[in-house]
């Protein structure tokens, strides 16, 4: 959508853009798509990647072609501390994700439980790529930092066919609240194991990934009713810090029948506009121009229709960006906290 748009003005200098699609399901695939793109289809800049262990194969390839790779999904906070050059990344980092689902628990959950914080028995589990590493990783740390008590931590793969042993653990350890880190099968299978097992903490906390997808509630039916998830910014949040959120909404429906799948639509769409702004600004290909307009390149928060503001540092990450802290209320993703673009009210676990 952001590509058509720039076309319909004029495209980049002059020039139409023209997309080239690249599949990589993992980190062999990503080095191997990287390659051809780089080397063989001789792309002038490359969007990725949603998957943190495909955004990290794929950039070391791109970073020594020299080529410009615009990270518009994947969250670990390695990615961009590698010291590249010509790797820039318009989202939010799994470290904002992990301090906003702490904060959570300590400013939505305990007082929708009217209970201290310090009192709830705090689980982590996520599974072992760098995405849940390093947000489980934070996690802890931030936890420790605020004296919180947890009671269990747990890597899991995220191609596991069974979870039964980690959800017995997390009944046995008398968790209150779970926060998991996970893609949409290891999600739904966390589910559908802790049901089994009549494991039903009071707070369930999701970080992106399985838990923003729409096909990952109609799956769960009921069971994703109440649940909470940190994630980039929904759709359903205020406008009046998002401008032009009405319009993609609208845009999106009319194109695909149906609403944005989650947030990654909307902060794809909001990065995707932001780095093409960049190329015309820099009116080349050129790495090094492109680099240079990168850095120059700032917004302020509240500008786009994810929020967010834009302002890189040295190492190509955005400082702007943040998440937010959604609940699922009706078969609807809603955003809860913070109160400055929350549409609705957290609601307790039954």
């Amino acid at each position: 959508m952001a590509v058509e748009e720039r076309n319909t003005s004029g495209g980049i200098n002059g020039k139409k853009i023209t997309l080239l699609k690249a599949d990589a399901v993992d980190a062999n695939q990503a080095v191997g798509e990287a390659r051809r793109l780089t080397s063989v289809e001789n792309v002038s800049a490359i969007f990725g990647s949603y998957a943190s262990g495909v955004s990290s194969a794929a950039t070391q390839v791109t970073e020594l072609a020299g080529v410009p790779y615009f990270e518009l999904g994947a969250v670990a906070d390695t990615i961009t501390g590698r010291g590249f050059k010509y790797l820039f990344r318009s989202n939010a980092t799994a470290k904002s994700f992990a301090d906003r689902s702490i904060e959570s628990i300590v400013k939505v959950i305990a007082p929708s439980l009217k209970i201290d914080p310090k009192a709830l028995k705090i689980a982590i589990i996520y599974e072992d790529g760098p995405y849940g590493t390093l947000v489980g990783g934070f996690q802890k740390e931030e936890a420790k930092r605020l004296g919180l008590n947890v009671v269990e931590t747990q890597a899991y793969s995220a191609k596991s066919v069974d979870l039964s042993s980690l959800v017995l653990r997390l009944k046995g350890s008398g968790a209150d609240v779970v926060l998991q880190t996970s893609y949409q099968n290891d999600t739904l299978l966390f589910f559908r194991q802790a049901a089994s097992a009549g494991f039903k903490p009071k707070a369930v906390i999701g970080a992106g990934g399985g838990y923003s997808l729409q096909e990952t509630a109609q799956a769960l039916g009921t069971s994703i009713e109440g649940i909470f998830n940190v994630d980039f910014p929904q759709v359903t949040m205020k406008e009046d810090g998002a401008p032009g959120l009405k319009n993609f909404v609208a845009a999106y429906q009319k194109r695909y029948g149906v609403q944005p799948r989650s947030g990654h639509s909307l902060v794809n769409y909001v990065g995707a506009k932001a780095f093409l702004d960049v190329m015309v600004e820099a009116k080349s290909t050129d790495k090094d121009k492109i680099r240079s307009a990168v850095l120059a390149y700032k917004k302020p928060v509240g500008s786009s229709a994810a929020g967010w503001g834009f302002q890189f540092s040295e190492n190509g990450q955005n400082q702007l960006a943040s998440s937010n802290l959604m609940q699922w209320q009706g078969g609807k993703l809603l955003t809860v906290f913070p109160e400055s673009v929350a549409t609705a009210k957290p609601i307790a676990a039954k």
